[in-house]
């Protein structure tokens, strides 16, 4: 109820007026905000004169305007079947990887290593801060990307064209052309990216 006054207040409460509202001490107030604002949630806003003792005003910072629930898996499924239906699978296939290769390219100076290696732990450290618990695999062979967890899981089970995104992302980063061996939105336990020959490579190959 505190997070929800302060959400309707955007110029900022006083503890004062909060207790009034909730019916409870100025101390237990105290207490609610002072955690609040070490997690990052309100903030100190402005010093109003009311008269006498001037009053401190605390608000909601964004973080703690994204503690209130949001439907974006709902409004992102509605987009996704608008999408498909107007471009059809194989152009929905192909807009996810432009996209994968889109968001790719600001980061290419991050994952510029010059061996495949170094690309690789790039790509992984990139995966982990976009919600993915991803590490690199050795075993001997070509190299392997396993994720144990999707940030799109539900959205892929029913269009897994947007798994596209992921390996055109992941080809981006490092140059290397990917296989999406397995893939939780398929029922497997995890997502294992192959990374195999370099893509220009296999791309004259191709036209040949």
């Amino acid at each position: 109820m505190l997070l929800r006054l302060l959400s309707r207040e955007k110029n900022g409460i006083a503890v004062d007026s909060l207790a009034t509202r909730l019916n409870i001490s100025r101390n237990a107030v105290r207490q609610h905000v002072t955690s609040l604002e070490r997690d990052g949630v309100v903030v100190k806003g402005r010093i109003r004169a009311s008269g006498g003792r001037p009053e401190q005003l605390y608000v909601l910072t964004e973080r703690g305007a994204e503690a209130f629930p949001r439907q974006y898996a709902w409004f992102a499924e509605l987009m996704l079947g608008l999408l498909e239906s107007e471009l059809g699978s194989a152009a929905m296939g192909e807009r996810m990887a432009e996209l994968g290769r889109t968001v790719a390219a600001p980061l290419a100076a991050r994952l510029a290593a010059s061996d495949l290696d170094g690309r690789i732990a790039g790509l992984v450290d990139v995966l982990q801060e976009m919600g993915y618990d991803a590490a690199a695999l050795s075993t001997g062979a070509e190299p392997i990307v396993e994720a144990h967890n999707c940030v799109f899981h539900k959205l892929a089970r029913q269009s897994p064209h947007l798994c596209t995104f992921d390996v055109a992302f992941a080809e981006a980063a490092t140059g290397r052309r990917v296989e999406h061996r397995t893939c939780m939105a398929r029922g497997d336990s995890s997502c294992r990216f192959h990374f195999l020959a370099p893509v220009k490579a296999t791309a004259r190959r191709t036209r040949s």
